[in-house]
């Protein structure tokens, strides 16, 4: 489980670092697209194994998992920083609004693509009790029939 958690702090750190280059390097913000979906996906990865290890009690791992938060958001605003010098000032909003955006249509896709799934296994559900009904149906009358016909 730490473990989990020092493989993402290092994986921000090398995207930080990354930013950090490329911010005097770059000639656009789409050369460090990469190093920032790399910086938050290590910031989730990081605050999803923290919260895994929430109910410890252990006060050296709370300790651990407060500093460790701390570093990482003085790090972002670091980061936020530098882009905001090297490409103005609504550059960082611009790239929270867009990333915001998409992670909703993503969610909003899953959902969409949730709802389709539920509604095909509905109509399966609907289309096996129609034909349950039909055979059900059909073996009925031919069990009338053949009793009539004795």
């Amino acid at each position: 489980m730490i473990a989990e958690a020092l493989a993402g702090i290092a994986l921000f750190n090398s995207a930080v670092a990354g930013i950090k280059q490329a911010c005097t390097h770059a000639k656009s913000i789409g050369e460090m697209g990469g190093l920032l979906d790399q910086l938050w996906t290590a910031e989730k990865q990081i605050n999803q194994q923290y919260n895994k290890n929430s109910g410890y009690n252990d006060f050296s791992n709370i300790a651990n998992t407060a500093i460790d938060r701390r570093l990482i958001q003085e790090q972002m605003n670091e980061v936020r920083s530098l882009i905001t010098l090297r490409f103005g000032a609504d550059c960082w909003n611009e790239i929270v609004a867009e990333k915001v955006k998409r992670e909703r249509q993503a969610k909003e896709q899953a959902a969409e693509a949730e709802r389709q799934k539920q509604q095909q296994i509905e109509e399966w559900i609907e289309m096996s009790q129609i034909g349950a009904v039909v055979v059900l149906s059909v073996v009925l009358a031919i069990a009338v029939i053949s009793f009539l016909m004795r």
